[in-house]
């Protein structure tokens, strides 16, 4: 199994930045991908920006290009989001999850942690 631990989030104004983490334990030596995802209240979870373990090649979505940046510690087994210029609708709890093998679904996630960004 393999343990997620997010932090970082909290409160911040429009315009402001949070950077969260997750550190992932157990049986990390499969990682082959760490990503973050998201969802507001009443909304479906949403993809956010993914890196590749082994050649940090990364993904975002578009709502955040430009804004937010993924990267990975791979001695620390860490994943980070460097959230900027953060808006409301950046509002949700985000989560990390890890991919294990050559597989395209998700296979642990973290508990979540909240991101409000006021006006």
């Amino acid at each position: 199994q393999v343990q997620l631990v997010e932090s970082g989030g909290g409160l911040v104004q429009a315009g402001g930045s949070l950077r969260l983490s997750c550190a992932a334990s157990g049986r990390t030596s499969a990682t082959s991908a760490m990503g973050w995802f998201r969802q507001a209240p009443g909304k479906e979870r949403e993809f956010v920006a993914r890196i590749s373990w082994s050649n940090g090649i990364t993904a975002y979505a578009d709502s955040v290009k430009g804004r937010f940046t993924i990267s990975r510690d791979n001695v620390k087994n860490t994943v980070y989001l460097q959230m900027n210029s953060l808006k409301p609708e950046d509002t949700a709890v985000y989560y990390c999850a890890v991919r294990l093998g050559p597989t395209l679904k998700y296979d642990y996630w973290g508990q979540g942690t909240q991101v409000t960004v006021s006006s």
